[in-house]
C-alpha cells in the first residue's frame, strides 16, 4: 500500500511538471473585423463583423502565434510586453513579426466588463484585424 501510494504521488508530481513547463494556450475564433487607415492616414471605420471558427495557438515555447485561417498566419514573437490591467481590460501583448518579416504588435484582451470575452488584436501600421475568441 505504501509503496501505491508512492508511485501515486510520484505520477501527479510529474505531471504537474509536464504541465507547468507547457506553455501553449489554445483559442477558437467566432468573428473579426478589420480597421483601415485612408489615403490621408486617417482611421475610417472597422468593417463588418465576419463568422470565423478558426483556431489560435499561443505557443510560448516556441515564441510564436499562429491563426490558423485559408493562409496561415505566423506571428513569430520578439518582445514579450509587460501584462497591463485596469478596470475593464487585462492585456497580454507581443511584439512580432508575420510571415513577410513585417512588425507589428499582437494583444490579447480580457474584456472584464463583457463577461470576460477574449480578443486577439493584430496592430500593423496602416491596419487593425480583431477577432473574437474563446479559450478551447
Amino acid at each position: 500500500m505504501n509503496i501505491f501510494r508512492t508511485a501515486v504521488i510520484f505520477l501527479f508530481f510529474l505531471l504537474s511538471i509536464q504541465k507547468s513547463q507547457s506553455q501553449s494556450y489554445q483559442f477558437r475564433t467566432s468573428g473579426f473585423s478589420v480597421l483601415e487607415k485612408n489615403e490621408r492616414g486617417k482611421w475610417g471605420e472597422w468593417s463588418n463583423l465576419d463568422l470565423t471558427n478558426l483556431s489560435v495557438i499561443l505557443d510560448t515555447n516556441k515564441h510564436r502565434i499562429v491563426v490558423y485561417s485559408q493562409e496561415i498566419q505566423l506571428y513569430n514573437i520578439v518582445e514579450y510586453i509587460e501584462r497591463e490591467e485596469n478596470d475593464t481590460d487585462v492585456i497580454y501583448s507581443f511584439l512580432c513579426k508575420d510571415n513577410d518579416g513585417v512588425e507589428c504588435k499582437l494583444s490579447i484582451i480580457t474584456r472584464k466588463k463583457q463577461d470576460y470575452r477574449k480578443q486577439l488584436y493584430i496592430n500593423y501600421d496602416q491596419r487593425i484585424i480583431v477577432y473574437n475568441m474563446t479559450n478551447v
